[in-house]
């Protein structure tokens, strides 16, 4: 895989500060955080493979392979250790990254995030459901697809804003459906090793849902009763995409468990 496309905001002095965005996201889905975070850190923007501007093979749309390329990244950018948020997809593959690197990650905060399914027939199901969807990718029309996407009720809080909305849909429409439906059958919770058993042995974590996204909540409060070191807070009227729709909330809420975990305060 070649080097992830990527962009930073911030001093490089500053601690660094990893953000990985969610399903047909890319960089550009944290701008809204950057004014407060980047005077704090130094964030890394990558766009994860099949999204924004990092287009790849097929055999890059794995948890492995683009571990890899993360790590290759910061390695690029000369960075041993670095703090790490990941949003729905970019939490699991975050999680991913905190089980099987821990020396390369100090705090982590998991958005709207999963440890993957716990049975066979779940992760079956699951396969199959996203193979559709990545074949409906292939087939309609991106702005299609998106409003059928977004029609999910764990966006419905984002729905009910609409200026919001719409001009995510835009963002959203800068993306490549055939590398999207890569991204999708890659990066499949059904492909995805589940991680449940990890939990225990995670330090220093942040886990961050939204008060109106039910499905979420119950993950989250099952995650963090398992994990040793870890918190969850809840933002107050947000859904699943809480970054998006309170980011003023959310930097604060990042920026002082990031400060108030660490051994030299951001």
């Amino acid at each position: 895989m070649s080097l992830l496309h990527y962009q930073t905001a911030g001093e490089r002095t500053n601690p660094p500060l990893l953000l990985l965005h969610g399903f047909l996201g890319s960089h550009q889905d944290f701008e809204p955080l950057l004014p407060m975070l980047s005077t704090r850190f130094y964030c890394i923007l990558p766009d994860l493979p099949g999204h924004g501007q990092t287009l790849s093979i097929p055999g890059d749309y794995t948890f492995s392979a683009t571990a890899i390329a993360l790590l290759t990244l910061l390695d690029h950018l000369k960075i041993s250790q670095t703090h790490l948020l990941g949003y729905s997809l970019g939490g699991r593959l975050a999680l991913y990254l905190v089980c099987h690197y821990p020396e390369r990650f100090m705090n982590v905060i998991l958005e709207s995030a999963s440890p993957g399914l716990k049975t066979a027939e779940e992760r079956k199901i699951r396969i199959e459901r996203d193979e559709a969807i990545a074949q409906q990718l292939e087939t309609l029309p991106l702005a299609g697809f998106l409003l059928q996407w977004y029609s999910n009720p764990l966006f419905a809080s984002l729905q009910a804003r609409p200026d919001l909305y719409a001009a995510m849909l835009r963002q959203r429409q800068n993306n490549h459906p055939m590398a999207l439906a890569k991204a999708l059958r890659g990066f499949s919770l059904g492909r995805q090793n589940a991680l449940w058993h990890c939990l225990p042995e995670i330090e220093r974590s942040l886990l961050l849902v939204g008060a109106l996204d039910s499905k979420f909540v119950a993950i989250n409060r099952d995650m963090v009763a398992q994990c040793k070191s870890a918190s969850l807070t809840i933002l107050e009227g947000c859904g699943h995409n809480t970054h998006l729709e309170n980011p003023e909330l959310y930097a604060l809420t990042v920026a002082r468990f990031i400060n108030e975990h660490s051994e030299v305060p951001a």
